[in-house]
């Protein structure tokens, strides 16, 4: 089955991605200070931290984080919606350093981040369970031991099953005057769907029709928490929207830390035992 490039979606959506809000930039702010309040919670309260946000869009979720005093790095699997969010970043005066990455192949050493988070749903663009894998693998080899992971999935609900043909319409307020937004999906099978994201922009007493088309797969929360649990993730557990003060549901979880190989002890014939050190982190 032939899917649309969720790169070449976002690479053309990114100049009108902040249409998709109703208030982009209130949008920021109220998800940073959600995300910030569960990532404070989980963490104990602890001090601005390493948080990587590897699907980071134009910097919604990760500008709203650096206002909270993190340390920023975002990567997107666009160049152009990367670079907008750097832009972005520094019209608020926060730091966020931000690059063009696809999450099942970080650029990033081990243990490099407290936290690590990808947001709106960006998983459902790995249609396949490997994908999936890969992703969670590359995101629990960058985060610290006692850090943490999290994620935000639409929950599809029924809509799989009833085949959900399109979205709610979200009408924005710009410049110009009001821009709906709408998608159309089209199914395929095992919950892989195609979608038209469709933008109606004002143009004078007509409308600029605008379409970009990209490939999601509907998973259930629990296949997700289920993989993720499958890839060295503990205490999983999601949090409803209204929990999280968000605006999809949230997973959290931790990594869990897996035991050392035991030393081996040689036969009592008066060897030294090796100096062994922690592996530094």
């Amino acid at each position: 089955m032939a899917s649309h490039s969720a790169q070449d979606f976002y690479d053309q959506l990114t100049e009108d991605y902040h249409l998709i809000y109703a208030d982009w930039s209130k949008s920021v702010s109220r998800q940073g200070n959600a995300l910030d309040a569960l990532i404070r919670r989980h963490l104990g309260g602890a001090e601005p931290l390493d948080v990587l946000d590897c699907s980071c869009g134009i910097g919604t979720q990760a500008i709203g984080l650096a206002e909270h005093g993190h340390r920023i790095v975002g990567s997107d699997l666009s160049q152009a919606a990367a670079f907008r969010a750097a832009a972005e970043a520094q019209r608020r005066g926060v730091a966020a350093a931000t690059l063009a990455a696809d999450m099942r192949a970080l650029p990033f050493a081990d243990a490099s981040f407290d936290v690590v988070l990808s947001a709106d749903n960006a998983l459902a663009h790995m249609l396949t369970e490997d994908d999936v894998r890969r992703a969670v693998d590359n995101m629990r080899r960058v985060v610290r031991d006692g850090g943490l992971l999290v994620l935000s999935a639409k929950d599809y609900g029924d809509a799989r099953q009833a085949r959900r043909q399109s979205t709610v319409p979200q009408v924005t307020d710009s410049d110009a005057g009001q821009v709906v937004t709408f998608q159309l999906w089209h199914w395929h099978d095992d919950g892989v769907y195609d979608f038209d994201h469709v933008q109606l922009l004002p143009d004078g007493d007509t409308w600029q029709v605008r379409v970009r088309r990209a490939t999601s797969r509907a998973w259930a929360l629990e296949e997700l928490a289920e993989l993720v649990r499958e890839r060295g993730f503990g205490n999983v557990t999601w949090h409803g929207a209204e929990e999280g003060r968000f605006f999809q549901p949230v997973l959290t979880a931790r990594p869990v830390v897996r035991p050392a190989h035991p030393t081996h002890i040689p036969s009592r014939q008066g060897h030294k035992l090796p100096n062994h050190r922690s592996p530094s982190r």
